[in-house]
């Protein structure tokens, strides 16, 4: 009799066992960096997003439920066709658990609905579309760094407010800019602003002058700034050589991130009002956190979608190890379900759209004569909590969100 218990605990044992194994797929958790490692976003994200995501499962530890994370990555060249198809095959035919960064919101969207019926977790931290948590939301998708909502009403709002209360904007011809702009519209509108004009150009021009000399003949206040990336830093030094801003109009780039800040010089930038989720001087442990990135990374100063690629796949390697699997489902209700915390997210929600909830800041680039070292960029001028600062579930056009 003995023997036979003894015999159906150690098959009780196995079966346990057996089951624990099979909650991790493939024995390793793999994470995948789809970015853009050759073309206009390359500087901002590519190799560090992949030197982020590692730096999270490096703190992380480098295990999950006992078994190894691997890293791996490939440049979608802002492609989003060629996102799908890299994206398929990770899913399909190389084990990836979960893609993140996915800089740029076309090649978001595309990797999106490959990701959807597969239910693979997707970390967004390179794109800003609000229609990644609008109408195209996914129940394994989660939007990290900023979006153009967000970004469009700090700066925008606050803009129109001092005085700038025309705008002319120049528009990246994709669903980012498409996106920002039309969130900028309204919220110029809404403060009393209005809308005389736009144009919009083609991503990676190479040449502005057209599209400035439309801006600069409408006589609006305010040329409002679509765009990132390298034709960001194009459409600002060629403003900086036709005079737009000596001649009294004003640029207001409603995204900029510190890097494009260094590139232009603050010779060029001070005086430029923008928003942002992250700002590695900000204190202690965001500068503590910054070192060691920098260390890494050959001095890159993080910005936020360096920062918003380590925490979310910091937050998801938490979820794994809270659901006790790597099955999408079951993780992206874990990561709605548990707070994110880390260097600059304290006890944020991530929200049933897949929104995450975190601050974003209203900063003023500053002078050369009040920068005192390297990184040394910005003044805060406000600070805004997540619920000021993204769209409310109210006005979601997620199916996942219901209505009251």
């Amino acid at each position: 009799m003995r023997a036979r218990t003894l015999g159906v605990a150690i098959a009780a044992l196995l079966t346990v066992n057996s089951v624990a194994r099979a909650q991790i797929s493939d024995d390793v958790v793999k994470i995948g960096v789809l970015t853009d490692h050759s073309g206009g976003f390359a500087y901002l994200v590519g190799k560090h997003s992949v030197e982020a995501a590692q730096m999270a499962v490096d703190d992380f530890g480098g295990k999950v439920l006992g078994k190894p994370i691997a890293v791996v990555t490939a440049d979608h060249q802002n492609k989003p066709d060629i996102a799908a198809t890299l994206s398929r095959k990770w899913f399909d035919t190389e084990g990836v658990d979960a893609i993140t960064d996915v800089a740029g919101s076309a090649v978001a969207l595309a990797t999106q609905e490959i990701a959807r019926p597969r239910n693979k977790i997707l970390l967004i931290s390179g794109a800003a579309t609000t229609e990644l948590t609008g109408k195209a939301c996914s129940a394994t998708t989660t939007q990290w760094s900023y979006d153009t909502y967000a970004f469009a009403k700090g700066t925008a709002s606050q803009v129109t407010k001092q005085g700038g209360d025309s705008w002319f904007f120049l528009t990246s011809d994709y669903a980012f800019g498409h996106s920002l702009q039309k969130d900028a519209s309204h919220f110029v509108e809404e403060s009393g602003g209005k809308v005389i004009g736009s144009v919009r150009f083609p991503f990676g021009s190479p040449d502005f002058s057209s599209y400035l000399l439309q801006a600069q003949a409408s006589k609006a206040k305010v040329i409002g700034l679509a765009m990132s990336g390298a034709d960001l830093l194009t459409a600002i030094k060629q403003a900086r050589e036709f005079g737009i801003v000596q001649s009294g109009q004003d640029l207001a780039s409603l995204v900029i991130y510190i890097n494009d800040i260094e590139g232009v010089g603050l010779d060029v930038a001070q005086g430029l009002t923008l928003t942002t989720s992250f700002y590695w001087d900000a204190d202690d442990a965001t500068r503590a956190w910054s070192k060691r990135f920098m260390e890494r990374s050959g001095g890159f100063i993080p910005n936020l979608i360096t920062a918003g690629t380590y925490a979310s796949v910091l937050h998801y390697l938490k979820a794994v190890q809270a659901a006790g699997t790597d099955e999408g489902k079951a993780v992206a209700a874990k990561m709605r379900e548990i707070p994110v915390n880390d260097f600059y997210n304290k006890n944020v929600e991530v929200r049933a759209d897949g929104r995450v909830m975190h601050k974003t800041y209203l900063m003023k680039v500053k002078s050369p004569s009040e920068s005192k070292y390297r990184g040394d960029y910005y003044k805060v001028l406000a600070e805004m909590s997540g619920e000021q600062s993204f769209k409310p579930l109210a006005e979601s056009q997620c199916p996942l969100v219901g209505k009251k």
